[in-house]
């Protein structure tokens, strides 16, 4: 027992893993595997264009899952996310092909839907102490059917690459002679840059894990805890708008009644990168390599025959030991 705790210390000790992360190491090591696995099973795995397939998916659930790790951090969650990206992309791209009005604005409502329902889950959970499951299951109802009624069940497309006002599609992945080039894939490293530092070295994100830590004494230590609550919810807002662009950008049409599910992928890469479900720790950077479990697994399960409903129970058993790590993480804290 003795030499295990040494062997443990001396790899909790190691440079390498210090610097990278013990959590983080090991997501690494299984996005490697993942890939080295999918490229022995399937020679058609191995092509250009399945790295950009499992790109084109990471970036909506890349924007969900950074905005739900702050809502996790706090102890919360947001079930929202899945269906209000759908529905935020939904009305965007009614106002843009329906009314006319310039892709820009159509973005701009997007991004701005979101973090209206931000303020409303945040006003919920944070003012009116409604647990985050129910509060954010009642607006993620509230998200589906708000689509499907301004739409009127119809689904929307939003303007192709080949027109002059698809240029918001370019944000996410450009053309360069014959090669396309995932530049999307910068917006998120920047974000998760970003969102790193807020989380880590701002007051407000120190609050914001100050109360998933422990929400009485954050509160008796004088912070509005109401105030830095309701921010992380809004924020998480605020990255389902930038998840519903993505999302508009990687798809030719958007159907009402459709993202339900997708939130789990979110919240299962930030639990696998090392966010706790019970609140107070969590990574940015951590969030993103467990999206890329993911987004590896929802494309390189089908190169293998695997069909929807095998992938689904795969997906469910990676949550169900992500959640069980966690639990272990957390008695051991």
């Amino acid at each position: 027992m003795a030499d295990n705790k040494k062997k443990s210390n001396a790899l909790a000790s190691n440079p390498i893993v210090k610097a990278i992360g013990g959590q983080r190491l090991i997501v690494i090591c299984v996005i490697i595997a993942l890939f080295a696995f999918f490229c022995i099973k399937s020679p058609a795995f191995r092509q250009y264009s399945t790295i950009l397939s499992i790109l084109d998916y990471s970036y909506y659930i890349s924007f969900m899952a950074i905005g739900v790790t702050l809502a996790l951090i706090t102890g919360g969650n947001d079930l929202s996310i899945g269906t209000g990206m759908v529905c935020y992309a939904l009305v965007g791209g009614f106002f843009v092909t329906k009314l006319g009005m310039p892709v820009a604005v159509g973005m701009l409502i997007v991004v701005i839907m979101g973090a209206i329902m931000g303020v409303l889950n945040g006003i919920l959970v944070a003012i009116l102490n409604l647990p985050p499951f129910i509060a954010t299951l009642s607006t993620m109802m509230i998200a589906r059917g708000l689509g499907s009624l301004l739409t009127g069940g119809l689904s929307i497309t939003w303007p192709q690459a080949s027109t002059a006002d698809g240029w918001f599609r370019n944000i996410f992945k450009i053309t360069v002679g014959d090669t396309k080039l995932p530049l999307g894939f910068l917006w998120v490293l920047i974000l998760i840059f970003v969102m790193t530092i807020f989380l880590n070295k701002t007051k407000p994100g120190r609050y914001i894990i100050a109360i998933g830590s422990n929400k009485e004494a954050t509160r008796l230590s004088g912070v509005n805890v109401v105030k830095w609550h309701m921010l992380a919810y809004i924020i998480c807002g605020i990255f389902t708008g930038l998840a519903g662009i993505a999302y508009a950008a990687t798809f030719q049409a958007i159907a009402p009644g459709t993202g339900a599910g997708l939130e789990l992928d979110a919240i299962a890469g930030a639990i696998i990168g090392g966010t706790s479900m019970t609140g107070g720790s969590g990574s940015i950077v951590g969030t993103l390599l467990g999206v890329f479990v993911m987004s590896m697994l929802k494309t390189g399960l089908p190169f293998i025959g695997l069909q929807a409903n095998w992938q689904q129970i795969i997906t469910g058993l990676v949550l169900i030991a992500a959640v069980f790590i966690d639990v272990i993480r957390t008695r051991k804290r």
